[in-house]
Parts: structure tokens; sequence; C-alpha cells
């Protein structure tokens, strides 16, 4: 009879033991699988405290239709599709408003959830759109300083001008770099488009340095570059919005975004495997 309960009580404390190993503060904060998770909220799956993520809804969709709906259209324009031009100046209310606002809300929404790379992906990039349509408004007079009447727009055809706004976007690609390398530990389809977004902003940097340097026709060459390479790395973010959108409604099928967690582990992942294979 002893030896009964002996080998219960053995079999019990092992079964507990397991569970032990098996129950992480990443499966019981955070029952979202992790790929699941990486895809749906472009952040890497770190456990925080609360119930926010299942009390609310996910704002990452409603950031990346804003930035889609502003860099989608400024891409094309930016290459002279269909006639266009003119800097966009036609759909500078969708820079400021979708580009902008829209991707500033679903920062705060990611803010709120605790997805800090995401949060601070979205207030870059919301109000990098805001910038973009505010400097092309008469209102803002961007080019006042540069020009001896006041005269803005005539201010704005200058080399220190071009120089300037070129060493903005030299940083805007710095900065999308530092985010490329963190993208590592998402998913594939956001680690391509923040690769090619690099590519963009270097190549706006060069279309305002040379024209600075006044070889219009290479700044014009340039400035189509770059605008492909707009256009390409909005393939990606359309993949994830797609996919995003379908499993809000619970599609009766998923779109993969190429997960990464598993390629490059994080080093809370690497503690936990470290810590279970000394046990």
């Amino acid at each position: 009879m002893s030896d009964d309960n002996t080998s219960d009580n053995k079999q019990e404390a092992s079964t507990v033991e397991m569970l032990r190993r098996m129950q992480t503060a990443e499966s019981v904060l955070l029952p979202i699988p992790r790929d699941a998770f990486e895809k749906l909220y472009l952040s890497p799956k770190i456990p925080t405290a609360g119930n926010l993520r299942r009390t609310f809804g996910n704002p990452t969709p409603i950031s990346l239709l804003g930035f889609l709906l502003a860099a989608t259209p400024g891409a094309m324009q930016t290459m002279g599709w269909g006639g266009s031009g003119g800097n966009g100046g036609a759909i500078l209310p969708v820079y400021i408003f979708f580009g902008g606002m829209v991707q500033i809300f679903g920062a705060v929404g990611e803010w709120i959830i605790g997805n800090t790379f995401s949060c601070a992906l979205f207030f870059t990039y919301g109000t990098f759109w805001i910038v973009q349509g505010a400097s092309n408004m008469p209102f803002f007079a961007v080019g006042t300083n540069y020009s001896p009447t006041g005269n803005s727009l005539e201010g704005m055809q200058t080399p220190e001008y071009s120089a300037t706004v070129g060493l903005y976007y030299a940083i805007l690609a710095v900065l999308t770099s530092v985010y490329v390398i963190c993208s590592l530990r998402t998913n594939v389809c956001l680690f391509l488009a923040l690769f090619l977004l690099v590519i963009t902003f270097a190549l706006t940097a060069a279309t305002f340095f040379q024209a600075a340097l006044g070889n219009a026709v290479h700044a014009a060459k340039l400035q189509k570059a770059a605008g492909a390479f707009n256009f390409a790395l909005c393939i990606p973010i359309w993949h994830i919005f797609v996919a995003q959108i379908l499993d809000a409604v619970d599609f009766p099928f998923t779109l993969p975004v190429g997960d990464l967690s598993t390629v490059v582990l994080g080093k809370s992942q690497k503690a936990r495997k470290n810590g279970v294979e000394s046990q």
C-alpha cells in the first residue's frame, strides 16, 4: 500500500516538474502563438502584464492602412504614373490625415497594449507623413529662410534648402536601418519592407544632394528610382495588411508572412532554452 502511494507521489511530482518547465511566463501572459502574435502586431513576443491585448482591438491594421493609402499613391506620383506629379500636391491632405494622423492613432494603440517596437515604427512614419504634407503647404513657408526676398518658393529652389532636406532623409535612412535590424525578430515581410525603405530614403537623400549640386538630370533619375523602391516596399506591407484583416474576421485561410521568431532567438528565449537544457 505504501509502495503504491510512493509510486503515485513520484509520478505526480514528475508530472508537476514537467508542467513547471513548460509553463513559462510567456505561455501564461501571452497565450497567442509566437508566429501569430508577431504577424498581428509586428512586434517581438515579449511578456507584458495585464489583459489589454484581450480587451482592446488590434491597432496594427489601422496604422498599416494609413501608411498604404499615403505611400502607394505617393510612390506612383513620384514615378509620374498617369501624368501625375507636382510633389503630390493634390493629395497633401491624404499625406497628413491617412499617412500621418491614422498612423499616430494606431501608434497610441500599440503603446497602450505594450507593443514598443511597432509603436516606435508608427510614430516615426506617421510623423514623417505629417512633415511631408506640411512642408509642401504654403502656410508653413519652409523655404523662407533660404530666400533673400522671403519668398518661400524661391527658397525651396536653392542649394542650401536641398542640402538640408537631403540630410534629413539621410538620417531617416539611418534610423530605419536600426528598425531593419530589429525586424529580424518579427517576419520576412516587415524586414523586406523596412530594408527597401532604407534604400528609398537613401535615394531620396541622394536626389536632394544632386539637386543641391545643380545636377537636375541625375536628381530626376534618382527621384524616379526612389519612387520605384517606395512602390516595391508597399507590396509586402499590403500582404501583411491583408493577412491581418483576414485573421480579424476569422477567414477560413490565412496568409503566411514568414515568421522569423525561431530564426533569431531573443535574449529571454536563449536564457529559457539554456535553463531547460541545464536541468
